[in-house]
């Protein structure tokens, strides 16, 4: 479903742009693809909290490793950006930083059973990032991106508005769902498989927005060529991060490895889309192609072993 998710959504954008009769619908199509990737992120984290309870979550040393890894280089990247004296070279830092701030994707649990991890571990990892995403980037990004129109204050309360009821609330709602909901509790966890299809339509809609800005964009070729550099590079080092973190023991290495790597990129792509300079929106969409191509590979492997 990746290929031709990711198809579909650059497609009908790509038929919007070259079709004239089309240009009435824009406004109402981006704003639907933008919101509507908001949806699918908090429905898809609700899904992903459904099936864990409290109890099972454990603090590990390597989430403390891969946190303080994710903030450090997100403010280090953040204070080289301000500073940056080219236009270009500021953007690359702006598609490194929403890469690797982004939280952990939902779906990282799925890959990280079949690979043999520790899904509660993931879980738990995916809370904490969350919280720490929630409460780091209202305050970073007026920062590097200051708004013309608000002062930094207001700044930073109306992107928390945003962020916090994406991030935070689906896990308030799935456990009291949990605690008090038995029955519709029993029929989300049965419903939750289905998820996976939520998935795709997010993944469609981010690359839609994707595909507007790289269309927009007045970047050279060079310039597009380093950010699908940054992109791979982001998602090889905090791979190779997750691992390092969690070598002690394999099921720490394999769930530390994902927890880290495999990001929420529908929420990379809104988050640079809506409130960075567009165009590293596209980092977001080439790290869900590089991510997924390194869980192919290590899905392979894992069966591979197996037979």
């Amino acid at each position: 479903m990746l290929p031709v998710a990711m198809v579909t959504g650059a497609a009908l954008y790509l038929i919007y742009h070259f079709c004239p009769s089309l240009a009435p619908i824009g406004p109402t199509a981006n704003r639907i693809a933008s919101e509507g990737q908001r949806l699918v992120i908090a429905f898809l984290l609700f899904f992903q909290f459904i099936k864990t309870s409290p109890r099972d979550l454990h603090f590990r040393r390597w989430h403390l490793y891969a946190i303080l890894f994710q903030c450090f280089t997100f403010v280090g990247t953040a204070f080289m950006a301000i500073n940056a004296d080219s236009a270009d070279i500021r953007i690359l830092l702006e598609c490194a930083m929403i890469c690797l701030i982004c939280p952990t994707a939902s779906a990282a649990g799925v890959i990280t059973e079949r690979l043999g991890g520790r899904l509660s571990d993931t879980v738990t990892y995916l809370l904490i990032i969350n919280v720490a995403a929630t409460l780091l980037i209202p305050t970073v990004i007026p920062m590097v991106k200051p708004a013309a129109d608000l002062g930094f204050w207001a700044y930073v309360l109306l992107l928390a508005g945003k962020i916090f009821p994406l991030l935070i609330v689906p896990c308030i709602l799935a456990w009291v769902i949990r605690l008090f909901f038995k029955k519709l509790h029993a029929r989300l966890v049965a419903f939750s498989s289905k998820s996976f299809y939520i998935w795709g339509i997010g993944l469609m809609l981010a690359l839609m927005l994707s595909t507007k800005a790289l269309v927009h964009s007045e970047l050279s070729a060079g310039s597009i060529f380093c950010i699908v550099l940054v992109s791979m590079a982001c998602t090889a080092v905090q791979f190779a991060a997750g691992r390092h973190f969690g070598r002690r023991d394999q099921q720490d290495k394999i769930t530390s490895g994902q927890a880290l790597g495999q990001k929420n990129t529908g929420f990379l792509i809104w988050l640079g889309y809506s409130y960075m300079t567009p165009v590293t929106s596209i980092a977001g969409g080439l790290y869900a192609i590089w991510q997924n191509l390194f869980n192919s590979w290590e899905l392979y492997q894992r069966q591979h072993q197996k037979n």
